[in-house]
């Protein structure tokens, strides 16, 4: 057994399927099959059914993953300790962050980041903060940013969790007039800068709505329920950079967190009231295991880059709050 045939392992698990593993793995589909044959006689059992080019794991391939997973994850450890050796003038961090926080506080990260460490390489994993989570717990993640709390199942390691920021969730139009908000008379949309606008106000107006699954979509579902409203939506089952793009066309109005605003001139946003809603950014990492330099200067870089965000940009200072 190998890491090879471990690697080619988990990729055909992970896509069901050897032609795209091969892909992926940029190996001819042969020599895949030949490694996972190899393994497979290795360890006495079949790891896959193979029925009319459908492929899934059997009980002993079930068995595996897990621990082939661990493995990977520990030897890409041994590189990555390896790499601390020379500093942080090489490496590679593992940031995984939920697609809310990609397009605000980790773009401004990285970029300073890179900015110190240009020789570091960044891999980033966009993913619901349940699945980050799961990544952190099977080693395929050094630091993840998530917005809400969730207890790890018991076969997790114990996850060391930083609160980083409360941000305030915001109302969004289109700076200019037109569907769905009144013209003020002046070109301009009524919904204005330092404007409040209450959840019942918002549930009346045209909406832009996150996928269900969305943090964000689960979020201000639940608050609608609650307050016994049903949004009047046009569209929905979108991403946040397809549902800016749509709110900058003046489609509708969206409910988003604060931070999402900036060097968005096209948009206009009001104090979402009766209730508030608020989310808070947390930063978690595996507690079992030592953090890489590489790690630890990123965790670094995305506290003082949320600091700067809530305190000298005049645009959040007023919905985005230092925690922790």
């Amino acid at each position: 057994m190998n890491l090879e045939q471990l690697a080619s392992f988990v990729e055909v698990a992970n896509t069901g399927h050897f032609t795209k593993a091969a892909a992926t793995l940029h190996l001819a589909q042969p020599s895949l099959s030949r490694q996972i044959s190899t393994l497979e006689k290795e360890l006495g059992s079949e790891l896959f059914h193979r029925a009319h080019g459908h492929i899934s794991l059997t009980a002993a391939g079930e068995t595996l993953l897990p621990s082939a997973r661990r493995m990977l994850a520990d030897a890409e450890a041994v590189r990555r300790d390896m790499d601390e050796l020379a500093g942080l003038r090489k490496g590679r961090i593992r940031l995984g962050a939920t697609p809310t926080l990609c397009v605000s506080l980790v773009a401004e990260a990285i970029s300073n980041f890179h900015q110190e460490h240009p020789g570091v390489g960044l891999e980033l994993v966009e993913k619901g903060s349940r699945e980050l989570i799961e990544a952190l717990g099977t080693g395929e993640l050094d630091l993840a940013l998530i917005t809400r709390t969730l207890s790890p199942s018991a076969q997790m390691p114990r996850l060391r969790m930083q609160g980083v920021l409360s941000e305030d969730l915001v109302v969004i139009a289109a700076t200019e007039a037109g569907e769905p908000l009144p013209s003020d008379g002046r070109g301009r949309s009524a919904l204005l800068p330092g404007d409040t606008v209450t959840l019942a106000e918002v549930a009346a107006l045209p909406q832009v709505l996150f996928h269900h699954g969305y943090d964000l979509r689960e979020a201000t579902s639940a608050a609608f329920d609650a307050a016994g409203l049903a949004p009047n939506i046009v569209v929905e089952g979108a991403e946040m950079d397809a549902v800016l793009r749509f709110v900058e066309r003046g489609l509708g109005v969206a409910i988003v967190p604060a931070m999402v605003l900036v060097d968005r001139p096209q948009l206009v946003s009001a104090q979402l009231v009766e209730p508030s809603l608020n989310r808070t950014v947390s930063l978690a990492a595996r507690g079992d295991v030592r953090p890489t330099r590489a790690a630890s200067a990123m965790e670094t870089t995305i506290l003082s880059t949320a600091r700067v965000l809530a305190e000298e940009d005049a645009g959040l200072a007023a919905h985005v709050r230092l925690v922790g």
